[in-house]
């Protein structure tokens, strides 16, 4: 399973020179879906060579501008750029009517279907799910209703278990066979079970999204043992208290929510503009948890 994230923008609250505003894409095999979509993010989509058009479906995490005041120029660029697609937008309440709004008073007629899907999540609940993958919303600690989504992406068909190919010199032939259910029988007879040889279909990787939140434990459930896990990192440790005041996270908090979660590895996110060098914010999380990493804008992560 191909499985890669792409941050478009991780600052928090405002555009900030060489960082924008939160927004990612999620690409699983070809299907692509978007993570918020901050001010700027069309053009941060052109910049690092995503397709807009290939956007199958938009997922909002909450309703501040940071997250959505990109979403009427993309939904209107994709018009101008001959979309015909439908495209699904999962979101808190109140996005609808906001977003129809404005594209009434801009006089913006849409020669596609926007198919919205608004959310009220009070405990983990699947709300998409297809062969690619399924994405769970959860409740998350903000100062306005706010979600987060776990994105599990799906192993449909079995894979060579590691080092098989090069211990058995099997030809593509050879692995043909195997895909279908065959054993395989060597050249010197030897037969080598199917289930010795492939790993089953079976679910792939994980991916946790929680941006903005608040620490909190409640979440340990639903993020237990995350591929990787991408936090909101706003503060460092010595604004805890307004960390707390605006139901933000510290660097520190992200790194102890990952390892309380025994999430494999921690993607940091949501960083405030006061922050001109990252590393005081990465120092702090490789102190509690080594497998941190910083969001960088373009850079993909594949997990």
């Amino acid at each position: 399973m191909n499985f890669l994230v792409t941050p478009l923008g991780c600052g928090a609250a405002t555009p900030a020179l060489g960082r924008h505003c939160s927004s990612q894409i999620i690409n699983i095999d070809g299907f692509k879906i978007m993570l918020d979509c901050g001010e700027g993010t069309q053009e941060q989509i052109r910049r690092y060579h995503q397709r807009m058009q290939s956007i199958s479906t938009i997922f909002i995490s909450h309703l501040h501008g940071d997250h959505i005041f990109g979403l009427p120029g993309l939904l209107s660029s994709m018009h101008l750029c001959g979309r015909k697609e439908p495209i699904n937008i999962f979101a808190p309440s109140g996005l609808k009517a906001a977003l129809e709004m404005f594209l009434d008073t801009s006089s913006v007629r849409l020669q596609y279907e926007i198919v919205f899907h608004e959310l009220e999540v009070e405990e983990p609940t699947v709300v998409f799910d297809n062969q690619k993958c399924c994405v769970i919303a959860f409740p998350l600690y903000h100062s306005v209703p706010t979600i987060g989504y776990m994105i599990e992406g799906r192993e449909l068909r079995p894979r060579l278990r590691p080092g098989v190919k090069q211990s058995l010199q099997l030809t593509d032939q050879d692995i043909q066979s195997l895909m279908v259910g065959n054993d395989y029988t060597d050249a010197e007879g030897n037969v080598h079970s199917n289930a010795d040889l492939l790993v089953p279909p079976g679910d792939g990787k994980r991916y946790a999204y929680c941006c903005d939140t608040a620490y909190n434990e409640a979440l340990l459930d639903v993020l237990e043992g995350v591929d990787l896990l991408c936090v909101d990192s706003t503060f460092a440790e010595d604004m805890v208290q307004m960390a707390a005041e605006k139901q933000h996270c510290t660097a520190g908090q992200a790194a102890l929510l990952a390892q309380k979660a025994n999430a494999k590895k921690l993607l940091l996110t949501h960083f405030s503009a006061r922050y001109k060098d990252l590393g005081v914010l990465l120092g702090e999380a490789r102190s509690l948890f080594a497998e941190t990493y910083l969001a960088a804008e373009g850079e993909m992560v594949k997990l």
